[in-house]
């Protein structure tokens, strides 16, 4: 079958369209920019990608278009499959009917910790010999791609609440039927589509109403959202993690620098191990995918000691470059709570160091100023924070930052901004540039010109 992918270059599209070229089947796509690195990755595999939404690419009459949840009524390809009566899914259903219908399907779910929390459980089944497949919305390191069919019957997906296409107004992970659910935390986003926290609290319901009765809900038992979720009805087997005593799987540190770390199962058994990463919110992933992966027979033990040799992710608080021994990572951090949690983690493991931050709040919940409120207080823990100011912001958005006072740098230019940071960072600053797209570059530009002018 030839499948044409509209909005081939998202991470979820690519990874359909790379499920789907393993599958057997022929691809090709499209989008209105195609960037590396998954247009790298897309074409490495033979997928041809059209850049641009004109109708003329439907000459090729695929057997199939999947449409991307970027399009919308208006674009002309979508006038023109529509007007051609050609055979269209979503990028969900497609990958319900053609990659999930026979698995079993464990499904992350959460407003944060998604990514983190996929990657690692495929990892911990990986380890284990399970060869799972996987559909991530970002590359773990261990495997270095976001998509694989897989050997087993076991598949992990990143189940994502936004909207499935422009035809279907239902969270995309409505049409997954996963066996093994995991709800890592819930609070408001998505403000473009979801009015309020009860419209979202709607959606996890409609996921909860598919999970089988012999399948298993992991659930984060600190959570109130998710209890005010669970109380609307649950009809499989429920358990809790936190790392607080009083939930069924429980985790702690063993150390102060958050190196070693302990985990204890419901039957009260624990095992414990060094590993590479640190922060409280990735014990709490760690302790969500050892309990997932414990309804696919990993035993605690296995799960745990998988977990030393779990590399992390691209751009979940990745190191990419020391210079003059100024430390500059990349991290996807872009929702207040992300962005707090990400701070306190890197403050606790570099005690001493500056901790500073170049951030861009590009997503549409920030720029419908809905996080107003809350963004001034996650970045109180930083040093210095330089902020990006992206056009269409809401009007309040400067002085909902007053309170950081002279900590704060605002720009709307990232060249003034990037040539501002190389004049104000210290050897021994651990730099996090936050951001849930490119940043125009500035970290990859902040760190040529400091190995310019700091280097030798």
């Amino acid at each position: 079958m030839h499948i044409h992918i509209l909005g081939i270059c998202g991470t979820f599209m690519g990874g359909v369209a790379a499920l789907a070229r393993a599958a057997g089947h022929e691809v090709t796509g499209c989008d209105r920019n195609v960037y590396p690195p998954m247009s790298t990755q897309l074409r490495k595999l033979g997928i041809d990608i059209h850049e641009g939404v004109d109708a003329d690419q439907l000459e090729i009459n695929p057997d199939c278009v999947v449409v991307g949840n970027v399009m919308s009524r208006g674009v002309e390809v979508v006038e023109a499959m529509l007007d051609r009566g050609m055979p269209y899914k979503s990028g969900p259903q497609w990958l319900a009917e053609n990659v999930l219908h026979d698995r079993h399907v464990m499904a992350v779910a959460g407003t944060h910790g998604k990514t983190t929390t996929a990657s690692m459980l495929a990892w911990i089944l990986e380890d284990a010999g399970h060869k799972p497949g996987f559909l991530i919305g970002g590359i773990p390191a261990n495997f270095g791609e976001s998509a694989r069919f897989g050997d087993s019957r076991y598949f992990v997906v990143e189940a994502d609440e936004y909207d499935t296409a422009f035809f279907d107004k239902r969270a995309k992970f409505v049409h997954y039927r996963p066996r093994t659910v995991i709800l890592n935390n819930l609070e408001y986003d998505h403000a473009d589509i979801y009015k309020d926290m009860d419209a979202i609290l709607w959606q996890f319901h409609q996921l909860l109403r598919t999970v089988p009765g012999s399948g298993r809900i992991v659930m984060n038992g600190d959570d109130e959202n998710l209890r005010q979720l669970i109380e609307q009805g649950c009809w499989t087997p429920l358990e809790t993690f936190s790392t607080a005593d009083d939930t069924d799987w429980t985790a702690r540190f063993g150390d102060k620098v958050e190196r070693h770390i302990g985990i204890r199962g419901p039957d009260g058994k624990g095992a414990d191990t060094r590993w590479k990463i640190g922060g409280v919110h990735n014990l709490e992933n760690a302790l969500a995918a050892v309990a997932a992966a414990a309804s696919a027979g990993v035993s605690l033990e296995q799960a745990v000691d998988a977990m030393s040799r779990f590399e992390g992710v691209k751009r979940r608080m990745e190191r990419t470059a020391t210079v003059a021994d100024i430390a500059i990572y990349d991290d996807f951090a872009h929702h207040p709570t992300a962005i707090s949690k990400s701070i306190k983690s890197m403050r606790k493991r570099y005690p001493g160091h500056r901790v500073v931050v170049a951030i861009e709040p590009r997503s549409n919940t920030m720029k419908l100023g809905v996080h107003n409120d809350l963004l001034a207080d996650s970045l109180e823990g930083a040093d210095l924070v330089w902020m990006f100011r992206p056009d269409g912001m809401s009007d309040d958005f400067e002085s909902s930052l007053e309170s950081l006072g002279g900590k704060l740098r605002l720009f709307g230019d990232y060249d003034r901004l990037v040539n501002d940071m190389s004049t104000r960072v210290l050897g021994g600053d651990q730099v996090i540039f936050m951001s849930n797209g490119g940043f125009g570059s500035a970290r990859q530009t902040l760190t040529a010109l400091l190995q310019r002018t700091r280097s030798g």
